[in-house]
């Protein structure tokens, strides 16, 4: 059968959901599912197709492989569609719409509807057979698929025990294929997950084309548009005989072999729930026991299957499908012979039966701090039920040593620990009276102390007034820088309460280096301010001595120049003077020396 899901498997993860919860690792009761990077996958060869975990995901992050347009295409093709409902259909849908489902389902293209008790009352009539011939050993009855697998990789021991019957699914498609045609294509409607994988075991190949969850129909029948309240009321073309329409529930096969379902009744057991199963599995393997063993893997039976619809609780559903057979006539059939009801079990290998040692158990539980037995919690929250058999998981790949909860939370811790422990900054805890619970060395070294101090009062080290205010209510957060001048110390702090745990928590970042660093920026500022000044101060005084010195000195000069032009002024007055009496005395000589 070709699939067009996200998974070729019919169980598989949605991995944009999953939140690594571990909620699927422990509601699966084979532990079929594989955790790797923190994702958990569905491993296909431990997978009975149960469905557990899909109805437990609280993130729907299990789905199962939608088969509708498998269907689509069955039912648009030539030839005749037949559909086989499930009996539980009548816990899936109320009273009302029993007869529209059927309308319903003929809009959907199927040219047969019937009910898979017609199949049911056929097994139980070739159990009955079978159980008579041989009442001298165990019969487990195996109309539920997924107890079929879960006995044959996790039972093997009881392989024999299977009453080697199909299931009502395949009798049914067995008595369509009869009646109708070999070519008739089959496809089957119900709550199980598990009848699937059923249909694609390779023995009942060309018996079911196609199956189906309530889920799926329902969504088929949103997609065509088709409202059940709008659909007329209709029959089923073919009646059940007997009581088989209480194969749903526990006790069903054997009512419908016509056997007491009385609790008390020794030769039967009638079980359903998988905790209940390993019970009784475990007891018929210790001591085999004339007993006719009517198991369901669903607790309270099919109509707890993870395909179902309705948000009923189970005791309401088990009440529908009572109602419902009570007012079903009693019809007739002819019965197939045994050779077509029959088939076969086998036993089917896990690969766990390498050697694991004891000591590759013991370092797998020492790496997670569980190497000495008081640390081996069992607490389930990892999905095993004990340590030792998470740590046998670890070493077939199917579980992460980090899937333990307390060891991560211990690592948690131990890393918050290490980053109080390695902080530069002090860190001190109180409690609801002050008094110091705990500190790391940063706070240590600060405040010049020890741990002898944890116990007193706060008020031993410091002022307790930022604690106090917390105390009281009056602020949950107190943020200020404070010089603690015993301890040549200047720290920025902060407070605040842990109200749950009724503590309070300080925080001591260490500025001192800071503040002397700004003290001696502003000392320099201020001196260079002042000598700035200063400089200025003596720039202005030496202009003022040079302005001085210029004023007399050009007074000099001014002087100076006025006693040079009035000497120029006499010298030339003198020279003409001299010139003139030259001048004269020349003349004068001239004349006297001339004859008279």
């Amino acid at each position: 059968m070709t699939t067009n899901g996200a998974s070729e498997h019919v169980v598989y993860t949605n991995k944009a959901q999953c939140r690594d919860c571990y909620r699927c690792v422990r509601v699966c009761p084979v532990k079929a599912i594989r955790m790797q990077d923190g994702q958990a996958y569905v491993e296909p060869s431990r997978c009975i197709a149960c469905g557990t975990c899909v109805r437990e995901c609280p993130q729907g992050a299990k789905a199962v492989r939608d088969d509708v347009e498998i269907a689509r295409r069955l039912v648009s093709g030539h030839g005749r569609t037949a559909v086989s409902l499930a009996p539980s259909f009548a816990a899936a849908f109320p009273a009302w719409q029993h007869g529209r489902l059927v309308a319903a389902l003929r809009r959907l293209g199927f040219d047969y509807v019937g009910e898979t008790a017609i199949g049911a009352a056929h097994v139980a009539k070739a159990t009955a057979e079978i159980v008579h011939r041989k009442s001298n050993r165990t019969h487990l009855c195996t109309a539920c698929p997924a107890v079929v697998s879960y006995v044959e990789r996790y039972r093997p021991n009881l392989v024999d025990a299977l009453v080697p019957v199909v299931s009502p699914m395949l009798a049914h498609a067995r008595h369509i294929h009869r009646t109708l045609g070999e070519k008739t294509r089959v496809v089957f409607i119900g709550p199980c997950v598990a009848k699937k994988l059923e249909a694609e075991r390779p023995e009942h190949a060309g018996d079911v084309d196609c199956a189906l969850t309530f889920t799926e129909l329902q969504r088929w029948l949103e997609a065509e548009d088709i409202d059940l309240a709008a659909c007329e009321e209709s029959a089923f073309d073919e009646k059940p005989t007997g009581e088989a329409q209480l194969f749903p529930l526990e006790g069903g096969c054997v009512r419908t072999m016509g056997w007491s379902t009385d609790i008390l009744d020794g030769r039967v057991l009638a079980i359903s729930g998988v905790n209940e199963i390993d019970d009784a599995f475990a007891a018929l393997e210790e001591t085999a026991q004339p007993l006719v063993v009517e198991p369901l893997f669903c607790a309270r039976g099919c109509v707890n299957g993870p395909g179902m619809t309705t948000e009923r609780n189970t005791f309401s559903r088990r009440k529908r499908v009572l109602d419902y057979a009570r007012k079903l006539d009693e019809a007739t059939q002819d019965p197939p012979s045994a050779d077509e009801l029959a088939t076969g079990f086998e036993r089917l290998a896990l690969n766990e039966n390498q050697e694991i040692s004891e000591e590759a158990i013991r370092n797998v539980l020492n790496k997670t701090g569980k190497g000495s037995e008081e640390n081996q919690l069992n607490c389930g929250a990892c999905g095993y039920s004990t340590c030792r058999e998470k740590a046998i998981a670890v070493i077939r790949g199917l579980a992460e040593p980090e899937m333990c909860l307390p060891y991560m939370k211990r690592l948690a811790e131990q890393r918050v620990d290490r980053i109080i422990e390695t902080s530069p900054n002090g860190i001190v805890i109180l409690d609801e009276r002050l008094q110091i619970l705990g500190m790391n060395p940063a706070f240590r070294r600060y405040f010049h102390c020890t741990d002898t101090v944890c116990g007193r009062p706060i008020s031993h080290l410091m002022d307790p007034e930022p604690f106090e205010r917390l105390a009281t209510g009056e602020e949950q957060l107190v943020e200020r820088t404070v010089h603690h001048k015993k301890y040549d110390l200047v720290c920025h702090q902060v407070h605040y309460p842990l109200p749950e745990d009724k503590q309070y928590v300080g925080i001591f970042v260490n500025v001192t280096n800071t503040q002397s660093s700004q003290r001696k920026l502003d000392e320099l500022r201020t001196q260079t301010v002042l000598q700035a000044r200063e400089l200025l101060n003596q720039q202005m005084n030496l202009a003022e001595t040079v302005a001085t010195a210029l004023g007399e000195s050009t007074a000099r000069g001014e002087a100076l120049l006025d006693r040079l032009m009035l000497l120029a002024e006499q010298q030339e007055q003198d020279d003409e003077s001299a010139a003139a009496k030259a001048g004269e005395k020349w003349l004068r000589a001239t004349y006297t020396s001339k004859p008279s």
